[in-house]
């Protein structure tokens, strides 16, 4: 198969309805792409600039909002007392796209984007902002994109360059709407932006590896399903041709990992004839050769594009358990070995029905694969980060507890730790004890600064509302909520009282 064909049928469906390149609040991009720049010997500026019109526009002051306001969105009606199949502030959702902070020791600060929205709308917004170390302030962020949809698939991930130019990657969630691909104009700046791309992607892994360049895991929309590509570049502008790492069945989620010229990704299945509904499975690949060459945690090749369940891949078969797979994170620990964090369920809905509700962590020994329960909790998204720190400590942070509206997404937060590999774990407190909303999808920055280890939203899970971002320390001592209104250009994120 062709892989320029999904590039291509995405192109086809975005033109047949295009969604709008104008914004009210003055878009990192046009409102109608210039056609492609040719470079010397007229040859199109690479691999995707063949799919899709490339727009190198011209730098743009970004507009800046007066606070940090997350996106709050739902999916999948029920028609019952938990009102969704998954819903709340998802202003750092999915998991499945990564990663949204990056922490650079070089200008002691932490970058990060999210799905924001501005006060008493749902309208998605591309946002942009970080947290200087040194002063412990953060700026008002800047407006990226409107993305034109109330969807938070379509959030935004990152990745920093070895110059130190920012590199925000605008997903879309299928083929309905546009991705784009932006670059600060300025190391390390948030305010001025070219726009490097218009394409079509979703749930994108973008990750530079120094000295080769951009690996970027992604996820195409097609045959019904979800196929995982990937492609790397050296400088972001010119890309190699997309390839199909895996199409199994109806598709697949997939999380990543990144370390030191290796880049993994753990995934799951869609089976048929259900598709996502009925995920399952657990699998595990690596590439250290930028995807010339995949393998699993054995070292053993695995032939790609992955198209069968069954496959050198697969960690677990949890389809024959009649089991249902939700990831969560994949790190390499003190040894480079996989560590994979994933919860287990008897169905999709929310609600009792669907329990028992089992984190794992799957581990490779250098033998096998060493599979543990971890906790439980009570909803499919509740979603959790895993850190696997230089003394060998793991350490989670995940809404583990009910909150105030148990049996939907998220919860209250709560920080665990193993110093056995996975084998016992101490649950060393709880970070939120919220009175209205639940907390939702804490996300580990790349390279996490001790002060600022964790980043995550809270919101209504019945209803649409209003929602806060939060962060924390390594120790969980002190949590912050970002400033939801500034009056002016720099603020200190607000202390949150912890639970007793």
């Amino acid at each position: 198969m062709d892989p320029f064909a999904p590039w291509a049928a995405s192109l086809k469906s975005l033109r047949r309805a295009p969604t709008k390149g104008r914004c009210d609040l003055r878009c990192g991009f046009p409102s109608d792409p210039p056609p492609p720049r040719r470079r010397s010997g007229g040859r199109l500026a690479g691999a995707l600039a063949a799919l899709v019109p490339v727009a190198l526009a011209g730098a743009e002051t970004l507009p800046v909002a007066d606070g940090y306001n997350g996106i709050w969105y739902f999916n999948q009606p029920s028609n019952d007392r938990y009102a969704y199949k998954y819903s709340g502030g998802f202003a750092t959702y999915p998991q499945q796209q990564s990663p949204i902070a990056i922490y650079v020791a070089k200008v002691n600060k932490t970058f990060f984007c999210y799905g924001g929205a501005q006060p008493g709308s749902r309208k998605l917004l591309h946002m942009i902002s970080y947290f200087d170390h040194s002063t412990g302030v953060v700026p008002r962020p800047s407006i990226l994109v409107d993305k034109e949809t109330e969807d938070a698939h379509d959030n935004p991930v990152m990745s920093i360059d070895d110059s130190g130019h920012i590199w925000i990657f605008s997903n879309a969630h299928g083929t309905a709407r546009p991705a784009y691909i932006h670059r600060s104009v300025k190391p390390y700046g948030i305010r001025e932006f070219e726009r490097v791309a218009t394409t079509n992607f979703s749930y994108g892994h973008p990750f530079f590896h120094p000295g080769r360049g951009f690996l970027f895991l992604h996820t195409i929309y097609e045959n019904r399903g979800r196929s995982l590509y990937f492609s790397s570049s050296r400088d972001g502008r010119e890309w190699e041709r997309p390839r199909l790492l895996a199409r199994a069945e109806l598709g697949h989620y997939q999380i990543t990992a990144h370390a030191a010229g290796r880049s993994a990704s753990a995934f799951n299945l869609h089976p048929e004839p259900v598709g996502l509904n009925a995920r399952t499975n657990l699998y595990y690949m690596e590439t250290r050769d930028m995807g010339k060459t995949w393998t699993n945690a054995a070292g053993e090749p695995v032939g790609i594009p992955v198209r069968s369940a069954v496959n050198a891949a697969l960690v677990h078969d949890y389809r024959g358990e009649k089991r249902l797979v939700y990831l969560k994170e994949v790190a390499f620990d003190v040894d480079g070995r996989p560590v994979i964090l994933y919860l287990t369920s008897a169905g999709y809905e929310s609600g009792p029905k669907s329990d028992p509700r089992v984190w794992h962590t799957a581990r490779w020994t250098g033998a096998q694969w060493q599979i543990r329960e971890f906790t439980r909790s009570d909803h499919n998204y509740d979603f959790g980060a895993l850190w696997i720190e230089r003394d060998g400590t793991w350490r989670v942070i995940a809404p583990t507890d009910p909150g105030p509206q148990p049996y939907t997404t998220g919860g209250d937060m709560v920080m665990w730790t193993s110093r056995d590999k996975g084998a016992i774990w101490t649950r060393v407190r709880k970070l939120t004890s919220a009175q209205r909303f639940n907390h939702t999808y804490a996300r580990k920055p790349v390279n996490a600064h001790p002060d600022f280890y964790a980043i995550w939203a809270d919101g209504d899970t019945l209803k649409p509302s209003s929602s806060s971002l939060y962060f924390t320390n390594r120790t969980g001592d002190k949590v912050w909520r970002l400033p939801e209104t500034m009056t002016a250009d720099v603020a200190k994120p607000q202390p949150v009282a912890l639970p007793r």
